[in-house]
């Protein structure tokens, strides 16, 4: 019996429902008041769950859609062709199946490679591109398929929608920290050090300590995650049980990563995350990571210190946590399997 099985709960649609259902819409929409609303509403979220469906996004159903569809193209290609993208040193573009392990996580002790092929992409830092970002430390370069026509576009429409969107999310986020509205704004420019991973899940092949996705917690500020009906995520609960989140139609599913958890000193929960794919059909999912940006450094919050609750992080620079981070995950990266990160979660 899997992790997951041995710690479900009784009742997994209960356990389920303490997953928030959030509205952004009226939030989003310029008004002062909403927006203070919206953090108090998202802040309870943060603290006590690390989970959260939003809806009143904004992205249209078939913007979500045919990102999927793009998805699945670049999947069938090739082995040959998504290998001649391997990720760069700005981890970005192919990871291979059984290519990474979750060796930054304390959540389960990983021994077994995780069963998903991925394909990364980010912002287009090409100068010719119309809209293109500079290329920031710890920033890849997207690596294009040949063959796919309008990948490249159908793709980068999603990107620009759930980054609008982040952005748009946080001056909700700085009223939950208990902050001004514009809080966040500084840490986040330059188009923030942003990743949107297509992860493709065959049938978890569950023998040993076997997973899609070993137990693990994002490196992020926070995380956006599509979903298509093959199940497989699973979320650990504060009660310690492994809880299935259901699909809700014209929700996002949004989660706390290690960033907002070191700057509220523990408060805000980097909640613990999975994957086995159980059945005969594959999985998809989209996830996007926004963080801030690279050169930033990070530290805990003056609201979530007091005498008796010293900073339990020193002030790092964000972008050695992140290659911190990929060196402990990513056998191409400088420093994996020599380097014991110093900051786990």
């Amino acid at each position: 019996m899997n992790l997951f099985k041995q710690h479900a709960p009784a009742d997994m649609d209960a356990a389920a429902a303490r997953i928030p259902v959030i509205d952004l819409a009226a939030g989003l929409s310029g008004d002062a008041g909403a927006l203070a609303a919206l953090g108090t509403e998202i802040r309870p979220a943060c603290t006590d769950v690390g989970f959260f469906y939003i809806r009143g996004h904004g992205i249209p159903d078939a913007v979500i859609d045919d990102a999927f569809e793009q998805s699945k193209r670049f999947h069938a290609l090739p082995m040959a062709a998504k290998q001649a993208l391997s990720l760069d040193a700005g981890n970005i573009g192919y990871l291979a199946m059984n290519a990474s392990t979750q060796g930054h996580s304390t959540v389960h002790k990983a021994t077994r490679p995780n069963q998903n092929e991925s394909y990364f992409v980010s912002h287009e830092t090409d100068p010719g591109v119309p809209g293109a970002m500079p290329r920031v430390p710890k920033r890849g370069r997207n690596a294009w398929p040949d063959g796919l026509p309008g990948f490249r576009e159908r793709v980068m429409a999603y990107f620009d929608a759930v980054h609008a969107l982040s952005q748009r999310m946080l001056p909700a986020f700085s009223c939950a920290l208990g902050m001004k509205a514009d809080f966040l704004d500084p840490m986040f420019t330059e188009g923030a050090h942003v990743q949107l991973r297509f992860a493709h899940y065959p049938p978890t092949q569950v023998s040993d300590n076997d997973f899609g996705a070993g137990p693990h917690t994002d490196n992020s500020f926070f995380t956006i995650l599509a979903r298509m009906d093959v199940p497989g995520l699973h979320i650990r609960l504060p009660s310690g049980e492994w809880v299935i989140p259901p699909l809700i139609p014209g929700t996002l599913l949004v989660n706390i990563g290690n960033y907002a958890r070191r700057m509220t000193n523990d408060q805000f929960l980097s909640t613990p995350h999975g994957v086995i794919v159980e059945g005969g059909a594959d999985r998809y999912s989209i996830a996007y990571f926004h963080s801030p940006t690279s050169t930033n450094t990070i530290s805990v919050l003056p609201p979530f210190i007091d005498t008796d609750h010293p900073a339990k992080y020193e002030p790092a620079l964000m972008g050695e946590l992140i290659q911190e981070f990929w060196s402990a995950n990513y056998a191409h990266q400088e420093g994996f399997g020599t380097i014991k990160p110093r900051n786990r979660y």
